[in-house]
This record gives C-alpha cells, sequence and structure tokens, in this order.
C-alpha cells in the first residue's frame, strides 16, 4: 500500500537504493532491495528474526531474548542453532559479496547475541524517527512550516502494520505495536500542526491508514474527526465518529471517551480551525527554561571533610580558567554508607550561587542494580522535564532526547547533582553542553570511563579519621549530658570504642546517635557491648521504613555480584582482620587464579573490598559482620569448616617454605598434606623469605590464634614455631610472646605434648629476652621432661643450649659451661654438626667468663672453622662477637674490633638484628675503654639506629645498655 499524494514524501519513501547497498523496509509489509531490485527475504521464520532484528536496530539482543521474542515459551530445542543458521543467511542476504564467517556491516555479534544497525538511508525506521526529531526540532524553534515537512516525510514511510503480522510470540508483537505507536504519535502531532497551518487535507492519507491500523484506538480517531472537519469534509467526520463509537460498545462496551467527544463537538460546532493571522503561530512552544533549584536539603550536622572540600573548592575555582570546552564533571566514589552524598550535596549548597540558571538533582538509583536503577533514557527524560521541556514536547528516540538536552543546556550556569550512579554509561548521556556546568556524581563505583574518555576527576572518599568521627558522634549527641558513664574521660573511652567498633563509617554513627536519641535511658556503655559482639554487631543499627541501615546498604552492593564473587565475598569473613593477599584467596576459594582475581576486582569495584598498596586485600568491620551473616546462612557447615582449613593451611604451608628459605640447614617441622585446592606461597631466596614474613607477620599471628578458638584446620603450635625465627631475628620479641602464649594454650586444651614443650621452650626464648630468667629456667625444665619421657636427644641437646644462654645471663658460667657441654655430647652422638657448632660456641663464652681464656679460644676457633665449612652464615655474627670478648681480655683491642665489625655486618646481612645490635653495643663498649671517642660514638650511633627498627625499640635490657653506653660517652 502506498500513502499519500504525489509530494516529495512519496517519492522519498518509496524509492529503494540505487547505490548497492540494502533497503529494509519495517514500517508495513517486511522488503527488502539491493542495488535498486527487490529481493526474497528468506523462508518465513528468517523473516521473522530479520524483523525482530529490525526492531530493535541499534540495540543489542541476547541469544535469550531472541528465543523469547521468536518462540516463546514453546522454544524448540533447535532453537539456537537455527538462529545461527539464519544470522548467516541474513548477513549473505545483505551483502551477498560478504566472505564465510565474516559479520558484515550491517549483522554484528554482541556478547552472546546480535547488534543490527542501519542508517536513515538503510533502514525506513530509523529514516521515520530522524524525521520526527527533526520535526520537534523545528517546533521548538518556532518554524511549524519545516516542522509540518519532517512530520509528513517521515509519515510517508508507513505502509501498513509493521511487518505485517510476521511474528507470532506476544513478546514479539508487542516490540512491533511499539512502532506502529511511534507512528500513531507521529500522525496525530503532525495532524495538529497541519490543521493549524491550515493545510489539514496534507495529513488525511497517513491519518486514515492509522485509523484502519488501530481501529479503536481514540486519539486517531478523534485527530480523525477533527482534521476531517478542519478539511471541510464534515459528513465524513461524522461518519468516522459514528463508527469508532458503535466498535467501542460492541466490541469493549464502552462509550467514547472524552477526547473523541470532544473531537465530535467541535466537527458539529466547525470550530476546529485558528484564526487565519494566527496560524503560523499557534503552534506549541517549549516552556521557558526556569530557574530550577532541586538540591536536597543542606545537611544539617555536617561536620569535618576538609580535605575533600578543599579539592572540590579548587576545582571549582579551576572553571574559569580560559580554554575551557566541557562542564567540570567530578565522580565522587566510596563505599555504602561513607558520606557521599552529604559531601556533595554540602559542597553543592556552598557553591550554588555561582550557578545563575540553577541546580539540579536526580537519583540515578545505580546502587540498586542494572535493572532496578534509572535507565539513561529515562534520566535524559527527567532533566528535559526539570529544564522546562513539556511531556508533549519530549522526542520520542532516545538520541533525539540528548540532541534536545544538549540544546536546552548550551551554555547554561547549572550545577548537576546526580546521585548514586552505577557506571560510567549511565551518565556520560546526561552530561550537559556547557563547559559553565559542574557535575557532581556519587557511585560506589569509581567511574574510571568517565575520567579516562570524559575528562571526569575522580575523588575517592574514604573513612573519616578518628578526630573527624569523634566531631560527627559529639554534633549528633550534643544535649544529650544523661549518657555519661561515669565520668568525661570514661565517656569519651567508650564513645572511641564505639567508633572503632562502627569502624568510623558516618552511616552507622549517625544511626546510633538518633537511636540514643530515641530511647532516653540508652547509655553508650550499653551501645558498646552491643557492638563487642561481633556475630551480632549489626543488629546495633535498626533498620526500617524510610531508614537505610549499614546491612541493607551492603545488600545493594551484594545484589549485584557474580555468584563467584558473591561466594568469594562470604568466604572473606573468615579472613583476618589485618587482610589477605590474592594468594591467600586462591586457596581460600579453591579456585583458579585468574578466577580468584578477577572477583576480587569486583568486589574492590563494588568498595565491599579494600585494596591496600601492599597488596593486603581488607574488609570494613561491618562489610566483614554482614559478610559473616552471609557466611553462616548460605555456607553448609562443611564449606564453613573447609574454607578456614583452606586458609588456615594456606599460612602453615607457606610459612614453612619461607621458613625454609630463611635458614636451609634448619628446616622446621613439616606439616602434613594439605586439603586440595591449597596452593601456597614459595619464597625462593633469603631475602624473598625475610619480605615475606615481614608483609604477613600481622595475619600470621591471628592465624595462630584463629587456628586456636575454632580447633580445625592445622595444629596452632606448627605456624606458631615456624613464625618463630623470623620473630626473633626481626627482634619482635613481644609478637613471639604474645604468639607461644596463645599456641601453649592450644596444645595443652588438645594434650599434645610434644607440641607443648616445643612452644615451652621457644617461649622460654622469648621470656629470655625480656630479661624473666628464672621463668625462662623453669619453662626449659617443664619442656625437658617431656622431651625426656620420650627419648627425644636431638631436643634434649637443645634445651641444654637454651639453658646455658639463660644461666650465662645469670652470670652463672659454671652452670652454663655444664649444660653447653651435655648439649655438645649429644649434638655428636646425633652427629649434628649444626648444633656441635653451637654447643662449642656456647662453651667458648662460658670458659670466656670463667678466665679460661686458651681453651675459650680454642672452642671459638672450632666453632668457626665448622661454620665456615658447613656455609652456616647465621651464626657466624655470634662466634665473631664471642672471640671479640676473648680477645678482649688477652689486650689485642684492634683484632676485637675488627671481629665485631665483622659481627655487625654478618649479622646485617642475615636481618638478625638483635645479634647486629650486640655486635655494635660492644663496639662502643670496647672502643670507650681504650679512650676512641669518636670511634666509640659511631658505634654508639649505629647500635640505636638498630635498636629503633625492633619492636617497641628493643627490650628493657638492651635499652637499659644503651643508656649505660650513653652515660660513658659523656
Amino acid at each position: 500500500m502506498i500513502v499519500g499524494r504525489s509530494d516529495v514524501r512519496s517519492a522519498r519513501a518509496e524509492e529503494p537504493s540505487s547505490d548497492g547497498g540494502p533497503r529494509l523496509q519495517i514500517m508495513g509489509p517486511l522488503r527488502v532491495w539491493r542495488g535498486g531490485n527487490e529481493v526474497v527475504a528468506g523462508p518465513r521464520q528468517q523473516r521473522r528474526l530479520l524483523a525482530v532484528l529490525l526492531a530493535r536496530e541499534g540495540r543489542p539482543t541476547s541469544t535469550d531474548d531472541l528465543l523469547d521474542l521468536l518462540w516463546g515459551p514453546e522454544t524448540p530445542a533447535s532453537a539456537v542453532n537455527v538462529i545461527h543458521k539464519y544470522v548467516a543467511a541474513l548477513r549473505r542476504l545483505l551483502e551477498p559479496d560478504l566472505p564465510a564467517r565474516a559479520a558484515g556491516s550491517y549483522l554484528l555479534r554482541h556478547g552472546d547475541g546480535y547488534l543490527l544497525t542501519a542508517g536513515p538511508e538503510t533502514l525506513d525506521l530509523v529514516a521515520f524517527r530522524r524525521d520526527v526529531a527533526a520535526a520537534k526540532v523545528s517546533l521548538r524553534q518556532d518554524r511549524p512550516v519545516d516542522a509540518l515537512e519532517h512530520y509528513l516525510a517521515a509519515l510517508g514511510r508507513c505502509h501498513g502494520r509493521s511487518a505485517d503480522g510476521l511474528v507470532d510470540s506476544a513478546v514479539a508483537a508487542a516490540l512491533l505495536a511499539g512502532i506502529d505507536g511511534e507512528f500513531f504519535d507521529a500522525t496525530i502531532a503532525a495532524a495538529a500542526v497541519a490543521t493549524r497551518l491550515r493545510q489539514p487535507a496534507r495529513v488525511l492519507a497517513p491519518l486514515r491508514l492509522a485509523a484502519e491500523m488501530s481501529r479503536l484506538n481514540e486519539p486517531v480517531h478523534a485527530s480523525l474527526v477533527t482534521t476531517l472537519a478542519a478539511a471541510g469534509q464534515q459528513a465524513e467526520a461524522l461518519a468516522v465518529y459514528g463508527a469508532i463509537r458503535a466498535r467501542l460498545n460492541e466490541e469493549l462496551g464502552i462509550d467514547p471517551g472524552y477526547q473523541l467527544q470532544d473531537a465530535q463537538r467541535r466537527a458539529l460546532t466547525q470550530a476546529v480551525l485558528p484564526p487565519a493571522e494566527d496560524a503560523a503561530l499557534a503552534v506549541s512552544r517549549p516552556a521557558p527554561l526556569v530557574r530550577p533549584a532541586q538540591l536536597p536539603p543542606d545537611p544539617p550536622l555536617f561536620v569535618g571533610r576538609e580535605s575533600e572540600l578543599l579539592i572540590l573548592r579548587d576545582l571549582a575555582a579551576g572553571m574559569r580558567a580560559p580554554g575551557r570546552t566541557s562542564p567540570l564533571v567530578v565522580a565522587m566514589d566510596g563505599m555504602g554508607g561513607v558520606g557521599k552524598s552529604t559531601l556533595a550535596t554540602h559542597f553543592a549548597h556552598r557553591v550554588a550561587d555561582e550557578f545563575a540558571d540553577g541546580q539540579l538533582y536526580l537519583d540515578l538509583q545505580g546502587h540498586l542494580g542494572e535493572g532496578e536503577s534509572v535507565s539513561a533514557d529515562e534520566a535524559v527524560r527527567s532533566l528535559l522535564h526539570m529544564v522546562g521541556v513539556p511531556a508533549a514536547d519530549v522526542p520520542d528516540t532516545f538520541d533525539a532526547r540528548i540532541g534536545l538536552y544538549r540544546s536546552m543546556t548550551a551554555g547554561k550556569h547549572i550545577l548537576f547533582l546526580l546521585d548514586n550512579a552505577r557506571d560510567a554509561a549511565q551518565v556520560r548521556p546526561l552530561l550537559p553542553n556547557s563547559a559553565q556546568s559542574l557535575v557532581l556524581v556519587t557511585g560506589r563505583r569509581a567511574l574510571v570511563g568517565l575520567a579516562a574518555f570524559d575528562g571526569a576527576h575522580l575523588l575517592r572518599v574514604d573513612l573519616p579519621d578518628l578526630p573527624a568521627a569523634r566531631r560527627l558522634l559529639a554534633r549528633r549527641l550534643t544535649g544529650l549530658s544523661n549518657r555519661s558513664t561515669g565520668g568525661v574521660a570514661c565517656a569519651a573511652a567508650v564513645a572511641d570504642e564505639i567508633i572503632e567498633l562502627c569502624g568510623r563509617l558516618p552511616l552507622a554513627l549517625a544511626i546510633l546517635a538518633a537511636r540514643i536519641a530515641a530511647r532516653p535511658r540508652l547509655s553508650l556503655a550499653t551501645i558498646a557491648a552491643e557492638l563487642r559482639d561481633g556475630a551480632r554487631r549489626l543488629e546495633a543499627f535498626p533498620g526500617g521504613r524510610g531508614l537505610t541501615d549499614p546491612r541493607t546498604a551492603f545488600s545493594w552492593s551484594y545484589r549485584q555480584l557474580s555468584p563467584g564473587a558473591a561466594r568469594l565475598f562470604r568466604l572473606l569473613s573468615v579472613a583476618p582482620p589485618s587482610g589477605v593477599t590474592a594468594e591467600a584467596c586462591v586457596s581460600l576459594v579453591d579456585r583458579d587464579p585468574d578466577s580468584t582475581r578477577a572477583e576480587l576486582a569486583e568486589l574492590i569495584e563494588a568498595a565491599l573490598v579494600t585494596e591496600h598498596h601492599d597488596g593486603r586485600l581488607t574488609s570494613h568491620v561491618l562489610v566483614k559482620a554482614y559478610a559473616h551473616e552471609l557466611f553462616q546462612a548460605q555456607e553448609p557447615a562443611a564449606e564453613r569448616q573447609a574454607a578456614t582449613s583452606r586458609l588456615l593451611q594456606h599460612y602453615l604451608h607457606s610459612s614453612f617454605q619461607a621458613q625454609v628459605a630463611l635458614d636451609p640447614n634448619r628446616p622446621p617441622i613439616e606439616p602434613p598434606a594439605p586439603l586440595p585446592g591449597v596452593v601456597a606461597e614459595r619464597p625462593g631466596t633469603y631475602d624473598e623469605a625475610i619480605a615475606w614474613f615481614g608483609s604477613q607477620r600481622e595475619v600470621l599471628k591471628e592465624a595462630v590464634r584463629l587456628a586456636a578458638d575454632v580447633g580445625y584446620g592445622i595444629v596452632p603450635w606448627q605456624l606458631a614455631i615456624a613464625m618463630q625465627q623470623y620473630l626473633q631475628w626481626a627482634g619482635r620479641f613481644q609478637d613471639w610472646e604474645d604468639v607461644m602464649r596463645v599456641a601453649l594454650r592450644a596444645a595443652r586444651e588438645r594434650h599434645d605434648a610434644v607440641g607443648e614443650a616445643h612452644v615451652l621452650r621457644s617461649l622460654a626464648g622469648a621470656r629470655h629476652y625480656f630479661g624473666a630468667h628464672d621463668e625462662a629456667l623453669g619453662l626449659l625444665g617443664e619442656a625437658a621432661r617431656i622431651y625426656q619421657d620420650r627419648d627425644l636427644r636431638l631436643e634434649q641437646a637443645l634445651v641444654h643450649n637454651n639453658c646455658h644462654q639463660v644461666f650465662s645471663a645469670l652470670n652463672q658460667h659454671d652452670r652454663a659451661l655444664d649444660h653447653s657441654l651435655r648439649a655438645l655430647s649429644l649434638f655428636r652422638l646425633l652427629d649434628n654438626r649444626r648444633g656441635e657448632m653451637s654447643s662449642l660456641l656456647f662453651s667458648g663464652k662460658s670458659l670466656t667468663a670463667l678466665g679460661q681464656v686458651e681453651k675459650s679460644a680454642q672452642a671459638l676457633r672450632e666453632a668457626l672453622d665448622l661454620n665456615q665449612r658447613i656455609g652456616r652464615a647465621h651464626e657466624e655474627s655470634d662466634i665473631r662477637t664471642s672471640i671479640a670478648d676473648n680477645l678482649v681480655v688477652t689486650g689485642r683491642v684492634d683484632e676485637a674490633v675488627e671481629q665485631l665489625e665483622l659481627a655487625a655486618d654478618a649479622a646485617r646481612r642475615v636481618g638478625n638484628r638483635p645479634s647486629q645490635f650486640d655486635a655494635l653495643r660492644q663496639m662502643a663498649d670496647v672502643l670507650i675503654t681504650v679512650g676512641d671517642q669518636p670511634g666509640a660514638r659511631r658505634a654508639f650511633e649505629r647500635a640505636g639506629a638498630v635498636l629503633r627498627e625492633l619492636q617497641d625499640g628493643g627490650t628493657d635490657g638492651m635499652r637499659a645498655s644503651v643508656t649505660r653506653l650513653a652515660a660513658k660517652l659523656a
């Protein structure tokens, strides 16, 4: 069916392309031309597929959607193969010269579906929408004559129902009905313009077609009645009205609505044409742009954020710089509840007066996910209404709406606050066409794409520091003096505890303050007690209607995660508070490294996990509490235990590998084989092992506690013992003691006597460094009894050497010598060369102290020779320090200083800071004795520098020795 008269629109609508490219018609019977000739579009199923793709031009369609559009619930098993077959055929139909398996220019692969793209010269629907958009632009520019021509050109492209009943499914029928609806709307709009211009006859043909296509459409028939009457065809107008009234009554049992009745009244009274002098001006114009002021109220209790406000202020000041060509866009990101929207709103109020054309606010609801957030299309439509465009004048197509939006904002001084953005794609169409406008965007994800391609400035909104959090809570608790917990100091301490238990999250602090204000008898101490229960911590924050509590805020991010990332999020709740590495997560979730890293990236992007500069991954304390709730609720008990065990075994086996690299000639006790999925880290060199222990120190301590608390996964003392050498050499004496006490408790609870003995011996070493020598001897005695009962000779020898060190510190050198000699006998019996070397060293020390210089020198020479033969760098420092002691006694001071320098260097190379300190301290003491004050001061300063690197600045004994040296130097 050819529509219309012999004006320009008919030729433009009907003439197929003659340039060799395809020409496609969807607004009417499906037709295809190529090279000026019409071609058959294939079998019915292939034509149905083409119709659906044409109807969704410019929009990707997944395979699942295609199945739904083509077959609905009755999809056959072979449907996917059918689609692939017909897609290939359609590509050859559109481009006969296309090589096999090539995508071509029109029908492209997109994800698991397809995307058909066509310009106005190819597809009638695209040309129709282009002409309608041009008509609306002409109307807004007070050019009704041009608008009518554009409308007529558009209407001339429709030849009946879209695809003319080709599709069967309800979903596809609705899709094509939408195209018909666009035609109906354009026809009604064109009729209004033509009538006002006193040219009603020009739109009668498309109006009649529209009425024929939709026999019960009241707006279309009302427009036809009015236009017929305006064209002088009153009788036909009244006949049309009578016919539609009868159909409505017969088929629907209703009477005509107000619009149809009004059209009949106007036809009867001939009140259908405007006065001639106003005909060209009686076209609807866009409403003038009013000055909107739509910002939410400035938060009344806002505190802090000085650094962020300074950054925002500086960025806003830069808008006045010459040469700007685009709006200033600042995208703020951060975890849920951190205060992004509050900060953005407060700053917007501070600068609102600088934007003469007003402020616009739109909540994009991106935190609700793609399905529930505001689409870019809906957002543009809303913003058009905000700047004064009537609903009737909003263009029908997305591109046309964007064009109008940019026209309406061009050159304007407007402040935009786009809250809760989902991603850059949602925000990009909303950017105004004005270098004088400011766009503030908030969202949980960093909008990297907006920064990369649109010049946005990214601002991370982190948790406030403790002083700012104190001010926030105090501001909200002002006037609630009856919440005292027993004095100002005590109240402040409890408030600080509450702040830390809330992880300084502003949302959490605000809810707690409101809860306290609402309950006169609720004290800070009660709140703190509730928060201490980690398993029930989130219950301290009541939710409900109109109140977003932390659990709800976090759930919005959680619901958008992929299944793998959601599982990882749940399992991370068992990770130590100090954080985990990506390598540890591989074992935790029993997944391959690539998948795990991708899921971690998803969690980081969702602001549920924070990545630190050292590679640690942590979660906010309340986020972790939420994850733990999900972990308990959704993971079976067996998987909860397995995940915890895999993580603990990762740390145990990684520590074992690091200890092997750290001290290869004295391997630690090898742990049992790990569970499937556990992947240990393997530091390959001494330096790598030291660095690994240094980076993992806190998490390893927490892992020992976790293993002791849960009672499964690993044997706690095995991990504790694997850490000992590093903790001792690094001078982490308090950590050493703390870890061993936890391991000792666990060993005793499990009745593991041998493990208890190992820990007792190690704990004795830590207490010895703190000067608790009697306690150390008691611990060693307990260990020795266990070893003797089980005839563990190597362990007995090690205890004797440990006793030597304690008795030496007590200046009981004869008893110390006895223990070292007993150890020496056992080590030689066991052919343990390393133990023999240590015992010779200890014997030499005692002999020197007892005045047996020659015997001491011989023992120390044997120890050093043995050290060199077996390649032990670790004991070299202590041996040379002892040799220096012997040399000082014999008056060979220069040689002693040389040995001490070698000892300090040997200790430095292996990272043994306590031994390095001892060598330098002793060097300073020797140089003071011989009157070399400059040399002594240099050694003293070097010793002080090493001491400052130790935990807590070293032990009391170490600090006291430095104080004595300082007094001598003074």
